[in-house]
């Protein structure tokens, strides 16, 4: 049994917005990264998953229980932070953190200061007023109430949003450190770097639907890469794309300018790249691996305008 599921999740709000046959699922111990842009369908589905909405059809489950009908019987042992930050007014963010610990029913003061610590929330920011506070406080205050309780699960929508770069680089070692302990994490993010930095399985939605689901190592380790060629004249790419047609099946053009290219090929096509190369006047000519936002890019280059596909 999967800790946390997804199966053909559809919500259908009209005009093209919601989730559509939504399936994803995350096992103990493992950290699922959910990957894509503003409006794709991230919170959509993880408020489902969290209960908060019921289905058009399809299911979501945690701990093999629906969470719409079981709410009550699975929040407690599940941290969440919302996508936008909502905090009750007329609380200091002493009293939040006070009524967050009565609603979780756990007082784990060991946990709390240890969050506090580390997201460097002091006895006077504490002391201020939620509804005065910067969004950067309010993400600190949301993501120690979400983990001080030590849940076994985490679901996070896009966590690090608002805060710094010290915090956010905090906040990952925090979560590799989570893994370790064999915590369950749904990380929905659109920060290539966050996702990159954590995840083993990730899966990327775009327009409501999941296009992609893939382990993160298989693309690190990816077989295609990619280079940037600068010709000495017009004259040079002219004649590499005529001699490359036919000799490179695996070539991508990614994007082109008077005599520089970037380009994507399989690593079986190197030597013909370079035969080709050879004889050409060249300026430069260098690679590197497909990273993941390479990848993410080649679903969303028609809202781009790329001139070709990643893959």
């Amino acid at each position: 049994m999967h800790v946390i599921e997804v199966q053909n999740l559809t919500k259908d709000y009209g005009c093209g917005r919601g989730v559509f046959n939504v399936n994803l699922h995350v096992d103990k111990g493992e950290v699922f990264g959910f990957l894509g842009p503003n409006g794709a369908g991230k919170s959509t589905t993880i408020r489902h998953l969290m209960g908060f909405s019921k289905p058009d059809s399809g299911s979501t489950k945690i701990f093999g229980k629906e969470t719409f009908n079981k709410y009550y019987e699975i929040l407690g042992d599940v941290g969440y932070i919302p996508g936008e930050i909502a905090l009750p007014a007329g609380l200091t963010g002493k009293a939040f953190i006070a009524m967050m610990q009565d609603l979780q029913h756990c007082h784990n003061q060991k946990q709390l200061r240890g969050m506090l610590d580390l997201f460097e929330l002091d006895e006077k920011t504490l002391s201020g007023e939620t509804k005065r506070m910067s969004l950067g406080v309010k993400r600190k205050l949301a993501v120690v109430t979400a983990f001080m309780s030590d849940p076994d699960v985490l679901i996070l929508d896009e966590p690090t949003s608002g805060l710094d770069p010290v915090m956010q680089e905090n906040f990952i070692g925090f979560i590799r450190e989570e893994k370790k302990r064999g915590k369950t994490i749904l990380l929905s993010s659109h920060i290539f770097s966050e996702i990159d930095a954590t995840c083993d399985r990730i899966a990327i939605i775009k327009d409501g639907r999941v296009v992609s689901e893939f382990i993160a190592d298989d693309l690190k380790h990816a077989s295609r890469k990619f280079y940037k060629v600068t010709f000495r004249s017009p004259l040079g790419k002219t004649v590499f794309f005529e001699r490359a047609k036919n000799k490179v099946p695996s070539l991508t053009v990614l994007s082109e300018s008077d005599a520089e290219i970037e380009i994507s090929a399989e690593d079986k096509d190197l030597n013909e790249l370079i035969a080709l190369l050879s004889d050409i006047s060249i300026i430069s000519f260098g690679n590197r691996k497909e990273s993941l936002e390479d990848y993410f890019m080649a679903f969303y280059k028609e809202d781009k305008d790329f001139k070709g596909a990643l893959k």
